[in-house]
C-alpha cells in the first residue's frame, strides 16, 4: 500500500504516513498539540521542525476607552480579556496549518509568550511555538 499524498510505501498496520504524516487510517487520532515534549501513549516517529504562529492585537479607540473605565475601578478588563483568548487561538491555529503544511500530526513542546511592542501604541503580540512531529500510537 502506498501513502495517497507522497506515494510512500506505508506498512499496512501504519496510522499515519512516515514520510509526508498525512493520515492513512480512519482510526488515527485528531491532529494533537501539547506544552510537553512527549505525548503519552504515542511515540514520536519524526521531528519535522519548529514552527511558530504570531499575531498583533490591539484595541480601537473605543475598547481602549472601555479599558480605561475598567482600570479605574480595578479587577479584570474585560475589554481586553476577549481580544487576547481570540490572539491565543490565532496563534495556535498558525502554528496547527504550518505543521500539518509541513507533513506533522502534531506540535509538541508548544510555548506562548505575550509582549507588548512598546510605543505607547497599545499593541500586544501573541506568539506561539513548538516542534511539529509526526506521531503514532505506542503499541500496548
Amino acid at each position: 500500500m502506498n501513502c495517497q499524498i507522497c506515494g510512500a510505501e506505508l506498512n499496512d498496520d501504519d496510522k499515519f504516513c512516515s514520510s509526508c504524516g498525512a493520515t492513512v487510517s480512519p482510526d488515527a487520532p485528531r491532529f494533537i498539540i501539547t506544552t510537553t515534549p512527549t505525548i503519552q501513549g504515542y511515540k514520536i516517529k519524526r521531528v519535522i521542525g519548529v514552527v511558530t504562529g504570531l499575531t498583533p492585537r490591539t484595541r480601537g479607540v473605543l475598547g481602549k476607552f472601555m479599558a480605561g473605565i475598567e482600570s479605574m475601578f480595578g479587577g479584570e478588563v474585560t475589554a481586553f480579556t476577549s481580544e487576547l483568548e481570540k490572539a491565543r487561538i490565532e496563534a495556535m491555529e498558525r502554528v496547527k496549518n504550518k505543521a500539518i503544511s509541513m507533513g506533522a500530526n502534531a506540535v509538541v513542546g508548544l510555548d506562548l509568550e505575550t509582549s507588548d511592542m512598546g510605543f505607547q501604541m497599545g499593541i500586544v503580540v501573541i506568539s506561539a511555538t513548538g516542534t511539529a512531529v509526526i506521531v503514532e500510537p505506542e503499541e500496548n
